[in-house]
């Protein structure tokens, strides 16, 4: 069995004494682990970066089997990550939910068109935590718990939405919500793409999306914790940002 492709590395451990076992997200094949011979050489090391895109070609002796990658950088983008600690804390949750919640061989398409947009975008240190939420929301479509906010689940209107039921994941609004307002979730500006987008108005939003990745996903679905990478870029993206230099 053999296949080649293009992918995301997603993770890497070291395998034996110069071997390196990688995860990446691919188009056509999801999320794949194999290992690559040499890995951990000093030709080979500097290209297994998270993030990286990589010409991978992939070869077993049976499909289920582990199999072995060989690998050519197509681009890397830890330095340009590296450069920013917003935009470098995203990566790493970006790449550690993929990680987390992507079953094995199982292909999403269109979430690793989302998820290379997002990861081209590490330079724009600006646009970063928007297209960061952007991309959470579309994360949690693909995998089926989706956000509705196009009218409130419970008078159909389009105006005025103020919250997000957390059973359905539909808006609602002030008065859909009545005297359940307690117990819905709050729907930020930055979910609906309004207001001024600053930081802590992107980091409610995710607040947000945290919750159905957290009780939907990662308590049902995979009954673990989300990984404390995330965490982290929330923790940052919520602090004020340092003055820009000069």
């Amino acid at each position: 069995m053999d296949w080649r492709d293009t992918g995301i590395l997603l993770s890497s451990r070291r395998h034996g004494e110069s071997s390196m076992i990688i995860d990446v997200f691919t188009p056509d094949r999801g999320r794949h682990a194999g290992v690559v011979r040499g890995g951990a050489s000093r030709r080979v090391a500097p290209i297994l970066q998270p993030g990286a895109q990589l010409d991978l070609a992939w070869r077993a002796r049976l499909e289920d089997h582990l199999g072995s990658f060989t690998v050519e950088l197509q681009r890397s983008r830890a330095a340009i990550a590296m450069q920013n600690r917003l935009t470098l804390a995203g990566l790493n949750a970006a790449l550690a939910l993929l990680a987390f919640v992507l079953p094995e061989r199982e292909p999403h398409p269109a979430l690793y068109r989302q998820t290379q947009n997002l990861l081209d975008l590490l330079a724009e240190t600006e646009l970063w935590p928007l297209a960061y939420l952007r991309w959470e929301t579309a994360l949690l479509d693909d995998l089926g718990y989706g956000l509705d906010l196009s009218c409130c689940a419970v008078t159909g209107a389009t105006e005025g939405l103020v919250y997000i039921s957390p059973k359905s994941g539909r808006a609602v609004s002030a008065q859909g919500a009545g005297e359940w307002a307690d117990r819905m979730l709050p729907l930020p500006d930055a979910l609906k793409g309004e207001g001024t987008l600053t930081d802590i108005e992107i980091a409610a939003g995710l607040g947000t999306t945290g919750y159905f990745l957290e009780t939907k996903l990662a308590a049902v679905q995979i009954g673990k914790p989300l990984p404390q990478a995330r965490a982290r870029y929330l923790d940052i993206l919520s602090r004020p940002r340092p003055p820009a230099p000069g």
